[in-house]
C-alpha cells in the first residue's frame, strides 16, 4: 500500500470573483441580512450584501460610507427625491421652464412670488444660472423635504448648510440654485445643481451618496438644529400612520417582518420598544385587513397581498389629488372625478380653474377642469403639453386616443401586408368631388407611416410602398396612448367666459351654440355657458349679426366666418400698420406659402402669419408649426385649418 499523508495541506485556488458562479454569501452580509428583519425602526436601510451598480463610480462614494453614523432611531427624518437630467434629451427649454415653476405665485409663507437663491446670494439670477449650464451634459434635480420643516423654520439656512456638507463630501465647489416651498403640508425646498465641477469636467455623484449620504447628512444637520425626537414623537408618529391609507413607514416594517408574504406576530418581544412596534404592527395589518390588502390566517399572522404596496401608494396619491380639488373647488358643490389615461374615453369640456404639477421632481402636469357636466375633474397632462399655453380660465377640451382613420384606411388599402401611395392616390382620385385635394389627402397617410415606422410598427419597402401589420389600427392606437402618458388636451378658447360673450371673432361660445347644448348641466360652468349664451345672443342683435322674433332669435348666414373674417381684417390692418407689408386674404381651398414669422392669438382662434415676400397672409395655426418659426411652409387651406406640407418633396414616399 502506498504511503499516505493524511495531513498534508493542498490548496486549490479558484478564479478571482468568478461570475456566474452561485456564491454562499459573507456571513457579514448574512447578519446585516438578519437584523434587517429584526424589527429595528432605524431609518438606516442595511446592504442586503449586493453592491449597487456603480455604487463607487464618481464622487462622494467614501463620504458615504461615513455619512450618518452617527445617526439613532431618534434622529430626525428627511426625504430627498433626487432625479438625473441629460439635458440632450430633455430639450432646450427643460432648465428654464423648470425654474419658472419652481419660483411662481404662491409657494412662499405669505403666498407670494417666490425668488430662487444660491451660494452666499438671497436672490439668485436664474437666468444667468440657466445660460452657465446650456453646456452641461447632465443637472442635477433635488427635493429636500424634512419631517420637522416647519419646526426648522428656515429652509434656505438649513439648504446652505446642507450644499456646504456636500462641497466638502465631494470635494469640489457646487453651482445651484434653490426656491423653498411652503404651500403644501409638507413643505420642502427644490435644488436645481449644474453637473460641472469648480474645473469645468463634469460632476459625476456616486450613486451611494445619492442614495444614502446626502439623505444622512441632512438628516445628521435637522438633529443637530432640533435635537433627537422624543420617544412620544415617535410613538405619536407611528400611531399616526396606524390608519392613514397610503404606503407609510409602518407597513415598511411589516414588509421586513414578511416571509414569502406571510407575516407571523405571535412571539411577544421581550422589551417594552419592540413590543410596541408589535402592538402598531398588528392595528395596521387590521386595517389592511379591512382595506382588502392582507387576510388574516391565524391568530396573529396574516397573509400581505402582493399588490398591497402598489394598491397604498395609488391610494396615497389618490387622496392627494382630492384634497388638492377640494382646496381649487372650495365654496362650490362639484361631483370630484379623476381622470387618467384609461378613464378618459368621454371628451370633457370646460374651464381650467388651477393647474401646476403633479410630480414637481419629473415636471408631470395636470389641470383641474370645471367642466359643462356641473363636476370637476382632475386631468393628468401628456408628457408633451405645454403648461404655460393653457392659461386658466381658458377653454379647453380632453381628446381621447382612438384608432386613427388613417390607420384603419391603410389597413384596409393593403394587399398582402403592402401598402401602396399611388395605390391610394388613384382610389382617392376616382372618388373625389369638386373642392377635394386627394395629393393632401394621402400625404398626410404618408407621413402618419413615416411617424409608425420611426418607431418600428411598419416598414418602408421603397419610394411609396410601406409593410404593414394586419392589426395597425391596435398598435397605432397603443403607440399612441404610450407617446401621451396621460391625458390629451386642446385649448379650445384661451378666452375668459363673460369676455367671449361681446368680442369680435368666432369664439368658441358661438361654436358650442351650433353644438349639442344638451350637454350643458343646469348647474356649476354649465348654467354660467347657459347664461353667457344668451348675453352673446344680445350682442349679436347689437351688432346686426342676428335678429329677434319673439322667443327665436335667428343668427345670419355662415355667422362664424363673418365674425372670423372680421376679426381676422382687423388684426390683419394692425399688422400693416407695424410692418408696412400687404394683407393677402386667403380663399377655402388656396394654396398657401411662405416663411411662418410669428403667430396671433385671436378670439376665433390661432393664426400664424405667412410672409410670401411681397405680402403676408393669416391662416390658422397648429402646433407642428412652432418647430418651423422662421422657415418656409406650404399648405392647403381647409375651411378653420391647414393641411400643411413641409420640406421639398419627391413623390409621395417621402
Amino acid at each position: 500500500m502506498p504511503d499516505r499523508d493524511d495531513n498534508r495541506f493542498r490548496p486549490r485556488v479558484s478564479p478571482p470573483k468568478s461570475r456566474g458562479r452561485a456564491r454562499t454569501p459573507k456571513f457579514t452580509a448574512r447578519v446585516l441580512k438578519a437584523v434587517s428583519h429584526s424589527g429595528s425602526i432605524s431609518d438606516r436601510s442595511f446592504s442586503s450584501g449586493q453592491a449597487r451598480s456603480g455604487a463607487r463610480l464618481g464622487r462622494g462614494h467614501v463620504a458615504a460610507k461615513f455619512a450618518g453614523q452617527s445617526l439613532q432611531d431618534s434622529s430626525r427624518r428627511v426625504v430627498i427625491k433626487t432625479r438625473l437630467v441629460k439635458l440632450e434629451k430633455a430639450g432646450a427649454r427643460s432648465t428654464i421652464t423648470h425654474l419658472r415653476y419652481i419660483e411662481r405665485d404662491g409657494v412662499t409663507k405669505d403666498g407670494g412670488k417666490a425668488h430662487a437663491y444660491g451660494p452666499g446670494t438671497d436672490k439668485a439670477d436664474t437666468t444667468a444660472f440657466e445660460q452657465r449650464g446650456r453646456e452641461d451634459r447632465h443637472q442635477f434635480r433635488f427635493i429636500v423635504s424634512p419631517e420637522d420643516a416647519v419646526d426648522l423654520g428656515d429652509l434656505k439656512a438649513f439648504t446652505c448648510d446642507l450644499m456646504g456638507r456636500m462641497e466638502a463630501d465631494l470635494g469640489t465647489k457646487l453651482d445651484w440654485v434653490a426656491v423653498d416651498h411652503w404651500n403644501t403640508d409638507n413643505p420642502h425646498t427644490h435644488i436645481v445643481l449644474r453637473g460641472r465641477q469648480d474645473d469645468g469636467s463634469d460632476l459625476v455623484i456616486a450613486r451611494d451618496y445619492i442614495a444614502d449620504g446626502m439623505r444622512n447628512r441632512a438628516r445628521e444637520l435637522a438633529t443637530e438644529w432640533l435635537g433627537p425626537r422624543t420617544e412620544m414623537e415617535i410613538r405619536n408618529s407611528m400611531l399616526r400612520e396606524v390608519e392613514q391609507e397610503r404606503w407609510t413607514r409602518v407597513d415598511r416594517m411589516i414588509q421586513h417582518e414578511a416571509d414569502a408574504g406571510i407575516v407571523d406576530l405571535v412571539s411577544e418581544p421581550p422589551d417594552a420598544q419592540a413590543r410596541f412596534r408589535r402592538t402598531v404592527m398588528i392595528g395596521r395589518l387590521q386595517r389592511l385587513t379591512e382595506m382588502g390588502l392582507a387576510d388574516r390566517t391565524g391568530g396573529c399572522v396574516w397573509a400581505l397581498h402582493d399588490d398591497a404596496e402598489t394598491a397604498l401608494r395609488a391610494m396615497g396619491e389618490r387622496g392627494d389629488i382630492i384634497r388638492t380639488m377640494q382646496r381649487v373647488m372650495s365654496g362650490e358643490k362639484r361631483e370630484l372625478v379623476v381622470l387618467d389615461a384609461m378613464s378618459s374615453q368621454t371628451p370633457v369640456i370646460g374651464r381650467i380653474v388651477d393647474k401646476g404639477l403633479a410630480d414637481e421632481l419629473y415636471d408631470r402636469a395636470y389641470l383641474v377642469v370645471d367642466g359643462i357636466d356641473g363636476r370637476a375633474h382632475y386631468v393628468p397632462l401628456s408628457v408633451s403639453a405645454d403648461l404655460e399655453a393653457l392659461p386658466i380660465g381658458g377653454i379647453v377640451e380632453t381628446r381621447a386616443v382612438v384608432e386613427r382613420g388613417a390607420d384603419r384606411t391603410i389597413a384596409s388599402l393593403a394587399v398582402d401586408g403592402v401598402y401602396r401611395a399611388e395605390q391610394h392616390l388613384a382610389v382617392e382620385r376616382a372618388e373625389a368631388k369638386p373642392g377635394y385635394d386627394p395629393e393632401s389627402f394621402v400625404a398626410a397617410h404618408v407621413r402618419r407611416l413615416e411617424a409608425l415606422r420611426r418607431v418600428g410598427i411598419v416598414d418602408r419597402m421603397d419610394e411609396g410602398v410601406w409593410r404593414v401589420p394586419a392589426d395597425l389600427a391596435e398598435r397605432g392606437k397603443a403607440h399612441d396612448a404610450r407617446g401621451l402618458g396621460g391625458v390629451d388636451v386642446e385649448l379650445r378658447s384661451h378666452l375668459l367666459l363673460d369676455r367671449q360673450t361681446r368680442a369680435i371673432g368666432a369664439t368658441w361660445l358661438d361654436r358650442q351654440r351650433f353644438g349639442d347644448t344638451s350637454a350643458l348641466a343646469q348647474t356649476g360652468f354649465g348654467a354660467s355657458v347657459r347664461e353667457a349664451m344668451r348675453e352673446r345672443e344680445n350682442f349679436l342683435v347689437d351688432q346686426g349679426l342676428a335678429e329677434r322674433r319673439g322667443q327665436r332669435v335667428l343668427l345670419v348666414r355662415n355667422l362664424l366666418a363673418t365674425l372670423r373674417d372680421r376679426e381676422v381684417e382687423t388684426a390683419a390692418r394692425k399688422i400693416v400698420e407695424e410692418t408696412g407689408l400687404h394683407h393677402r386674404a386667403v380663399r377655402d381651398g388656396e394654396h398657401v406659402g411662405g416663411i411662418y414669422r410669428r403667430s396671433v392669438m385671436l378670439a376665433s382662434g390661432r393664426f400664424a402669419m405667412l410672409d410670401d415676400g411681397v405680402g403676408f397672409s393669416l391662416v390658422p395655426w397648429r402646433p407642428v408649426l412652432e418647430k418651423r418659426l422662421g422657415q418656409t411652409v406650404a399648405g392647403v387651406v381647409r375651411g378653420n385649418s391647414v393641411s400643411w406640407e413641409f420640406g421639398r418633396h419627391k413623390g409621395l414616399g417621402i
